[in-house]
């Protein structure tokens, strides 16, 4: 990616000085390098603590979707329980 190549190496370098040498260049892109690869270190590092943190609160909220569901089957079966052992009161008990 040019975009890219341009953070690292950009194109509006002052150009060589009779004095300098082609050595100090490399250093200085290797120091960029260096730079950008411990930028994106730390990155990776904060990314994956995130990631890691998610999955976590992923794990809790599905271990309390099956507490809440296995709380409301035990209500649904035990409200079913008592509607079929009461008498209705729509029926007479007098016949």
């Amino acid at each position: 990616d040019t975009n890219y190549l341009s953070k690292i190496i950009p194109n509006n370098r002052v150009p060589l000085q009779p004095g300098q040498s082609f050595k100090f260049t490399v250093l200085e892109t290797l120091d960029r390098i260096k730079e950008e690869f411990q930028f994106l270190q730390a990155q990776y590092h904060s990314l994956k603590l995130e990631c890691e943190k998610l999955a976590s609160e992923k794990t809790e909220m599905q271990r309390h979707y099956i507490m809440y569901y296995e709380m409301s089957y035990g209500l649904n079966i035990e409200m079913h329980k008592q509607v079929r052992d009461s008498p209705s009161p729509f029926l007479s008990t007098v016949h």
